[in-house]
């Protein structure tokens, strides 16, 4: 697995050029004011709820001593509350709002690394292409947050709150992952059938998500940029992968 966070971390490196070669910055338009007005939907109003979180989280310690401490750390833990919470529904919002204009990304670079002519496969409309992104991101926010719930309350312990941590990070990074590798797969499977593609190549989702995560980092640019470079990156492994174990090129 470690092999294959390496290799989906690699493909990044060279995400940038090939948007550029193929011309596919246009496609990429729609999606990225998507991604700018959720960001300021989503973390505008996760930021004035983050007080409010951790005085709630602060009323369970009922004693005197130690209150100010407590409250100190709900506080703390209140906003990562609200910064884990609110990054999982903004990647799975754009992901899912993205999916008619990632498709077409995804085919062009299909078709440029296997020399096929696009529409070769599963040929889906703008609305199947639309409720496969809302069917998969739903899905995944689900199994996202029964995952993360129970990680966020480790963070009340000590020691095991770093360990926590990195897990919390590997579970948001391989839900991202997933989502940008599914607009290649969706040419390729059904539903079901990327599900289980996926499982079984968790590391080429962390891999990409991992760069996902960290490229949100970056105010304002990364999360603009965050959709192309990703989408693009996933797509080319994903294709490799695909090509490497022959995989049969139609519905299965």
């Amino acid at each position: 697995m470690i092999k294959n966070i390496i290799s989906a971390i690699k493909a990044y490196f060279g995400a940038f050029s090939l948007i550029s070669k193929l011309k596919l910055w246009k496609f990429f338009a729609v999606p990225m004011l998507i991604s700018l007005v959720t960001a300021i939907a989503i973390f505008g109003t996760a930021y004035g709820l983050s007080d409010n979180i951790g005085a709630f989280i602060s009323k369970i310690w009922i004693w005197d001593w130690g209150h100010e401490t407590f409250a100190a750390i709900s506080n703390v833990i209140g906003g990562l509350i609200v910064v884990v919470i609110g990054l999982i529904l903004f990647k799975h919002i754009i992901m899912a709002l993205s999916a008619p204009f990632m498709s077409p990304v995804s085919e062009k670079i299909e078709a440029h690394l296997t020399s096929t002519k696009p529409h070769s496969h599963r040929n889906t409309s703008f609305i199947q292409q639309l409720w496969r992104g809302i069917k998969i991101n739903v899905r995944n926010l689900f199994m996202e947050l029964l995952l993360t719930i129970p990680i966020l309350l480790l963070k009340f312990i000590p020691v095991v709150n770093i360990f926590s941590t990195i897990l919390l990070f590997m579970v948001q990074a391989y839900y991202a992952g997933f989502g940008n590798m599914d607009y290649t797969l969706e040419r390729h499977f059904q539903y079901k059938k990327s599900l289980q593609f996926v499982r079984q190549r968790r590391g080429l989702a962390i891999g990409n998500g991992v760069v996902f995560l960290l490229l949100l980092l970056i105010p304002v640019v990364g999360v603009i940029l965050v959709l192309p470079l990703s989408v693009t990156a996933a797509s080319v492994k994903t294709v490799e992968t695909l090509n490497a174990e022959n995989k049969p090129q139609h519905v299965v």
